[in-house]
């Protein structure tokens, strides 16, 4: 249970890259038309962009609330990623993917060391 921190932090990018594996490698005609059809639904890019990020997060919470058998878990967690996609992307631009994954990693690490506890 000392660990738990850091099993959730590694569940959660280990999270991120099956969503981005499924996404761009098994389904993305079908997530390209279900972005067209949110686009055209909602007023601007932004809010499409969160809306975007908002099932990311709830495949998230899916995921790691059925690894752990815990909403509370799935819950932080896809809260955190969402915050911290949104932040970073908005304070910064483009990121590649090795840093992208440590500034994940890290800051999810000490989100859930303050929450779980050292």
């Amino acid at each position: 249970m000392q660990l738990l921190w850091f099993y959730v932090a590694i569940v959660l990018a280990i999270s991120d890259e099956v969503h981005s594996r499924i996404v761009w490698d098994y389904v993305r005609d079908f997530y390209i038309i279900l972005g067209g059809l949110i686009s055209s639904a909602l007023d601007s890019v932004m809010e499409t962009w969160i809306v975007h990020e908002a099932l990311e997060a709830l495949f998230h919470f899916i995921f790691v609330s059925c690894v752990f058998f815990s909403f509370k878990v799935g819950f932080l967690a896809a809260l955190i990623h969402f915050l911290l996609d949104v932040s970073h992307s908005i304070v910064i631009r483009h990121i590649p993917w090795l840093p992208h994954r440590a500034l994940h990693f890290v800051i999810e690490c000490l989100f859930f060391m303050a929450v779980f506890g050292l």
